[in-house]
């Protein structure tokens, strides 16, 4: 643990989707280089702790688990952590609205940092070249002026009038259409995103990544997504958010170095970059180390 920054020590990290933990048995994984365990009890609730000799699939009694780490669920996710966490995780109040369509779209492991992850998901230049016909199209390439803020009282990133325009913006579109996004980092290791609704265009369709920071240079997407739209499967929205992930995934792994440099010099800034430089900022400034480089002294 001696390479895990205090601030990353005392985060709610993501660890599975709130219905995949199994109940009686093991599943395994890894946060911050550490083998983690986790089971449900018999109330159901998640359970969860440091890894010694359990392998997946074990059968355990979790009341004989004593050395139990933090857990809180949230968003259709069980969270820990290795400190001392605060109180709730950050909000997404659309989440609670009774006629969403709330899912969690999967767990894919990337060969990257949590950190690079984030900013790929704040970065709307690739879109026509990476998302063709789906999120962007030539000659629709240009990324508009938009303002960035990081707010110290809600501790985040915030970025709003991002505007694309987009072939099939969502599942339920039927025709291309400009999309405005709003982008937050709520925590240094998740992205919420806020996007036109095509079936409601005064409300918002929500997307969320939040990363599972494995070790330093590898890390697992867990998908969310809270959406308007009274036509589409459950199954067909998860395949569609899916299909676009798997569109950034070879991006993503092929980027080096696999850490986030924070120096926004390391990298050369265009318009796009914007949001991603508050962010690398935003990281710095908290003292965020791991899976980052961080500026030279």
């Amino acid at each position: 643990m001696s390479a895990v920054d205090p601030t990353t020590h005392d985060l709610w990290q993501v660890i599975a989707a709130t219905d995949e933990v199994p109940l009686g048995q093991v599943d395994t994984t890894m946060l911050l280089d550490t083998p983690i365990a986790m089971t449900r009890d018999r109330d159901g609730a998640p359970v969860v702790w440091r890894r010694s000799h359990e392998q997946k699939g074990d059968s355990v009694d979790a009341d004989t688990i004593t050395e139990r780490l933090p857990v809180i669920t949230g968003y259709g996710y069980v969270w820990t952590s290795f400190g001392h966490p605060p109180a709730t995780l950050f909000p997404i109040p659309e989440y609670a609205e009774p006629d969403r369509k709330n899912m969690s779209c999967g767990s894919i492991g990337i060969h990257v940092s949590a950190p690079r992850a984030v900013e790929n998901f704040l970065d709307m230049g690739h879109f026509p070249y990476v998302h063709t016909d789906i999120l962007g199209a030539e000659p629709h390439t240009e990324v508009k002026e938009y303002d960035v803020e990081v707010s110290a009282e809600r501790d985040e990133v915030l970025a709003t009038r991002c505007r694309f325009f987009q072939p099939r913006a969502a599942l339920s579109a039927t025709e291309g259409m400009d999309v405005e996004y709003v982008y937050r980092v709520p925590h240094p290791f998740c992205s919420v995103l806020y996007k036109s609704a095509p079936e409601a265009p005064e409300r918002r369709d929500v997307i969320a990544i939040f990363l599972q920071p494995m070790t330093e240079e590898r890390c697992r997407a867990h998908l969310l997504q809270s959406m308007i739209d009274s036509t589409s499967t459950v199954t067909d929205l998860r395949r569609f958010q899916q299909t676009i992930f798997g569109q950034d995934k070879p991006i993503l792994e092929n980027q080096f170095p696999k850490r986030l440099p924070l120096d926004p010099r390391a990298e050369t800034p265009i318009r796009a970059d914007k949001s991603a430089i508050a962010y690398r900022r935003w990281l710095s400034q908290k003292g965020i180390t791991y899976g980052t480089i961080p500026v030279a002294s």
